[in-house]
């Protein structure tokens, strides 16, 4: 079974590769979204027309808010950043800005976030991770067992979501943060 995913897995990547744009701006954040789309039918000013210039902003502008989360650990700053982008509709926009609410301890507004980005895209992984870890934070330890279900579903149980909200589950209630 195993290998069948695999199989399907690799089939799928090799036909969106086939499919796809090719992509030439290199992005160093993991979970960072697609750049705002310039296939706009309406006339552009010239300052729109450069090549990348969109996207290169936007990427500039998630990786400075990714930063900020991971390295720097200013979620309010990440925050007016990530909504700054105008991409919340962008499941790793969403994700991120109810991350940066949780590490605030806004739990009722991350959760908002967190059902924004899997309503924009029931499939990203790392929006189950961290409500799952919200989830667990909260007691509630059936919804996020759920959500190891959803993360095993679509990325498996030896990718990195899966065992970071697994590790969180095996650890006794009430131990305080996890992630």
């Amino acid at each position: 079974m195993k290998n069948y995913a695999k199989l399907l897995t690799l089939g799928l990547f090799s036909i969106a590769l086939a499919v796809a744009p090719v992509v030439t701006n290199a992005y160093a954040a993991p979970d960072e979204p697609s750049p705002p789309s310039s296939s706009s039918k309406k006339k552009k000013k010239s300052s729109e027309v450069r090549p990348g210039s969109g996207q290169a902003s936007f990427a500039e502008g998630y990786r400075s808010a990714y930063d900020a989360i991971y390295r720097r650990g200013e979620y309010a700053t990440a925050i007016e950043q990530l909504k700054a982008l105008h991409r919340d509709d962008s499941a790793a926009v969403a994700n991120l800005i109810g991350y940066s609410y949780r590490k605030l301890g806004d739990y009722r507004v991350s959760q908002a976030w967190y059902e924004r980005a899997l309503k924009s895209d029931p499939g990203h992984v790392k929006t189950w991770q961290y409500y799952g870890l919200w989830q667990v934070e909260q007691g509630n330890r059936d919804q996020a067992q759920y959500h190891l279900g959803r993360i095993a579903a679509l990325a498996g149980t030896q990718s990195e979501e899966y065992r970071s909200l697994a590790a969180a589950l095996e650890k006794a209630p009430g131990t305080g943060l996890v992630y």
